[in-house]
This record gives structure tokens, C-alpha cells and sequence, in this order.
């Protein structure tokens, strides 16, 4: 049984985020210098000694966000398992490819991507005010990191950020150089770059991208599956998702063996984990330990939904096969 002191500690608010600024190698770059990384649950794939983690044990998945200005971007670079986006306040247009000029959707809030491992992707803050994406990156260790294109390592450079093969920023700025013994992270040669797919819209957008509102819909009676062998973006990546809206479920306590998050979107919900009740509001994230009793429901009248998280026992991503549902 989990003392209210436990539970508390699961919670990671959204107001009490703390954001780290020099995250990843363009975080001097033009145009990418104002974005602000979170890590919620996991260590995720920050490259910065700077980096806040708010909840350090994973449960067979890693738990971000990204904020960002508007027109703010998110440099190309590429990921070995899962990364899933959903998007919490604003409009983000998300773009792939070598160039990323292979492919391109607009998100609007609650809409998610389950973007396809081993392909270059990037994303923008395209709305007029500060926006907020949540992310769930497959994997303990989230891949090992992250592959970034060319000429994102090569624009770093000439902005005095440096990335050691060991997978730490060095920052010019600062005084700081490669220690000694550590090298540079080498640029893909480019036959290295031939393995990276340039999938089209058509390829990409109905298999791993979902939208909000036919969510919602599929969730009137029931949880709609959202990412999962059997859900609507048909995928194995080590967790599934699915949307919870207001009368999707029942109000009496239920228990799983899994690690379940849950992730609000919309509304206020009264959470009640064996028996320490709370209210999660929009942007907070809670981590319900296994065998947990949990029971859910929304705190007031109007809409309300949330994304919850479970751990499953498939590999932490799959490669991308053109004109196929990843499985």
C-alpha cells in the first residue's frame, strides 16, 4: 500500500516542471536557441548535465515534453525506438526526411504521432503562443540517444556546442573542449545515410497519426486504443496508449500488474490509488506502480480526457517498413 508521501512523489505537476535549455546540440542555433526540454519520467535522451529529472525510475518507457516559443523548431534528428507525441497546447507541424522535406502533418491539441524509428524528424511550434508536446519514448534507456543529420552537428559547431561520442555536450561558450580520450560524435558518412527512409505523407499519416476528436468519438463507452497491437495505429513498441474521456470507464477501482501513466489532457479527474485520493489537472503526469488499487473519474461536469500509458512485453520500437502498419 503506497503512503499519501509516495503517491505525491509519483506526481510530477505541471507547473512544477522544470525546463533545461541546453538539452540537445542546437541549443545555441539560431531558431532552435529557445526550445525547453523536460524529462518527466526516465532520463530520456538529454544530452546536458543540466537536465532536471523529475521521476528517475522507468517503467519500460521514458516520459517528456518539449515547450516552445512559436516558430520555434526542433532540429532533425532520428531515434532508435518509439517516440509518440501528443500535443498539449498549441499547433506543431511535424516534418521528416533527410531535408525534412519528405513528409509533413499539422498537429492540433490532444492529436498524436507515433513517429517510425530510424527516420530523420523534426517539429515546430507553428501557433502564436508558447506550446507544450508531451512525448514517450520507447525503451529504459530511451535507444541509447539520439542520431542527429549533418548538418545539424555541423551548424552546432559554428555556434560552439560540440558532441563527444560519449554522448555530452561541450559547450565553447563555457570554456569547455573534448576531454581528452573522447572524440567527437562522427557525422553519417553518406552511405550510412542511404538507411535512412524518406516515406511520404500518404506512407506515414493514416497508420501513426491519430486525431483527437475521432479519439474522443471512439472513446464514448469505452478506452479507445490509440497505439497497441489491436489499436487504432496498429504498433509494438513496448507500451500502448490509449484516450480516456469522460464515461469511458467505470468509477470502481481496478488494479493491473502493469505500470500504467496517466497523462491529463482535458478537464480535472479525481484519481484514487489504494485509497489517497487526488486531482490531476491538465498537463500533469502520474505514475501508478503496479498491482496498485486505482479508480478514476472526472472531478466536474464538461469534457475531459487523458492519455494512460501501460507497459508491455514487445521491444522498445520497430523499424520502419514502407507501405506497412509497423507490427
Amino acid at each position: 500500500m503506497l503512503t499519501k508521501e509516495q503517491l505525491d512523489a509519483r506526481i510530477v505537476r505541471y507547473g512544477e516542471l522544470r525546463p533545461c535549455k541546453t538539452a540537445f546540440i542546437d541549443a545555441h542555433t539560431p531558431g532552435s536557441d529557445q526550445k525547453e526540454n523536460f524529462t518527466i519520467i526516465g532520463g530520456g535522451v538529454s544530452e546536458s548535465a543540466d537536465q532536471h529529472v523529475h521521476i528517475k525510475e522507468t517503467p519500460g518507457f521514458n516520459i517528456g515534453a518539449a515547450g516552445q516559443p512559436p516558430i520555434c523548431r526542433n532540429s532533425l534528428h532520428s531515434h532508435r525506438t518509439a517516440e509518440v507525441f501528443f500535443v498539449l497546447k498549441g499547433s506543431w507541424d511535424f516534418y521528416w526526411g533527410r531535408w525534412g522535406t519528405a513528409g509533413r502533418v499539422r498537429l492540433e491539441e490532444g492529436d498524436i504521432i507515433n513517429i517510425p524509428t530510424g527516420i530523420f524528424r523534426g517539429f515546430q511550434n507553428v501557433g502564436n503562443d508558447y506550446g507544450m508536446i508531451m512525448a514517450i519514448l520507447g525503451g529504459d534507456n530511451a535507444g541509447g540517444g539520439v542520431v542527429w543529420a549533418p548538418q545539424v552537428i555541423k551548424d552546432a559547431a559554428g555556434h560552439g556546442l560540440i558532441l563527444g561520442e560519449n554522448g555530452k555536450l561541450y559547450d565553447s561558450k563555457k570554456g569547455e573542449s573534448l576531454p581528452d580520450g573522447v572524440k567527437a560524435m562522427p557525422i553519417l558518412t553518406d552511405e550510412e545515410l542511404k538507411a535512412y527512409p524518406e516515406p511520404t505523407n500518404a506512407e506515414v499519416v493514416p497508420n501513426h497519426v491519430a486525431r483527437y476528436w475521432d479519439l474522443m468519438a471512439l472513446a464514448m463507452g469505452a478506452p479507445a486504443k490509440v497505439i497497441g497491437e489491436d489499436a487504432k495505429l496498429r504498433d509494438k513498441p513496448g507500451f500502448e496508449v490509449d484516450l480516456i474521456r469522460d464515461g469511458s470507464i467505470s468509477e470502481s477501482a481496478y488494479t493491473t500488474a502493469r505500470h500504467e501513466i496517466l497523462m491529463i489532457l482535458r478537464g480535472h479527474w479525481n484519481v484514487t490509488v489504494d485509497g489517497i485520493e487526488t486531482i490531476l489537472a491538465p498537463g500533469d503526469t502520474m505514475a501508478v506502480p503496479p498491482n496498485a488499487s486505482r479508480a478514476m473519474h472526472p472531478s466536474m461536469t464538461g469534457e475531459a480526457s487523458m492519455y494512460r500509458v501501460r507497459n508491455t512485453d514487445d521491444d522498445a520500437g520497430s523499424t520502419w517498413v514502407p507501405n506497412q502498419v509497423n507490427k
